[in-house]
């Protein structure tokens, strides 16, 4: 068994911005597993938030020698380099079987979800012009997270007045900021808030009012991460980065349900490939945010179909 990991860059349609910081390109690391000839590979991203670097993660993927197995990957924590391993050994898997990952996986063969499509943060004059441009989409996501987001929120309601809205916050807001926003965002009917406080201050949260579901990002990384969960969130946002692969993420998924959470599957910002397996865990989620690709201006070859019945899981010739 031979692994090797690859340093890949995607330019972006569009200057990407959040309340962290913007970027022009996606940088992702693909990991490569080959076995009597048969090659599978997967994808991950590399997060600054959660001190990761594209050398960091590099050093941890070589640090495995083979024979792998995805269990024997547990002894990796949740992360990045764990992600990359652990799909491409599913995809491996799945190619010397002649299956499919799903079959593999004993679950139901998987159909399109309609994603939400993420408009970047900008002015609300900005803002308004991207909802306006994207106002066919059903469902769409604003990143906030400053003193000043009100007018952004309603500017792209009034770009977009018949799309779902949700939010993510990425940690910008404190408790005070959320109470006082709260009831605008039922008025401009805004469905989800993600992570609007930042993971170690949201304790913050409990016994508080949450007029709108309230869903866990960075405060929820895999099942370990549940219990500190209780009474604070609604939802948990699922991302393979941040389990560590799709066998974490649909063991949190499982868990998470019957603690009687609703589930979100999101992403970082990379190719087709790294949502390939995304979409398996997004099979009847409350949202589903697997839109890395459409943010792309170039993307792997035989990439993920997104139409209207949303994004389709991948074809045998991408992963899987």
């Amino acid at each position: 068994m031979e692994i090797s990991v690859t340093a890949d860059v995607f330019k972006l349609a569009q200057v990407f911005t959040i309340s962290r910081g913007s970027r022009t390109e996606a940088k992702v690391l693909t990991v490569r597993i080959t076995e009597n000839g048969v090659t599978g590979w997967g994808e991950c991203v590399p997060y600054a938030r959660y001190d990761e670097t594209l050398a960091s993660v590099t050093a941890e993927i070589e640090s495995v020698s083979g024979p792998v197995t995805r269990e024997g990957l547990y002894t990796l924590p949740a992360g990045a380099a764990r992600n990359a391993l652990d799909c491409a050994l599913w995809d491996l898997e799945a190619k010397k079987a002649g299956k499919r990952v799903w079959d593999l996986a004993g679950l139901p063969a998987p159909g399109p979800e309609i994603t939400a499509y993420t408009l970047s943060l900008d002015t609300p004059e900005k803002m308004r012009e991207q909802a306006a441009q994207n106002a066919f989409r059903p469902l769409l996501k604003i990143k906030l997270g400053t003193p000043d987001d009100m007018p952004r929120l309603e500017a792209v309601r009034a770009g977009a007045p018949k799309s779902t809205i949700i939010v993510d916050a990425n940690e910008g807001w404190s408790a005070a900021v959320y109470a006082d926003l709260a009831p605008h965002l039922v008025r401009l009917g805004v469905a989800l808030v993600e992570q609007p406080l930042p993971a170690g201050e949201d304790d913050a949260l409990l016994g508080m009012e949450r007029p709108v579901p309230v869903c866990a990002d960075e405060s929820c990384h895999d099942r370990a991460s549940l219990p500190a969960l209780k009474g604070k969130y609604d939802v948990v946002n699922i991302k393979l980065d941040k389990t560590g692969g799709l066998t974490e993420a649909l063991a949190l998924r499982e868990a998470a349900l019957a603690e009687g959470y609703k589930v979100m599957v999101g992403c970082m910002v990379g190719s087709s490939l790294a949502m390939a397996p995304a979409t398996l865990v997004a099979q009847g989620a409350m949202i589903t945010d697997l839109d890395g690709p459409l943010l792309l201006a170039e993307d792997r070859d035989q990439p993920l179909l997104f139409d209207d019945a949303g994004v389709h899981p991948p074809q045998a010739d991408l992963w899987g």
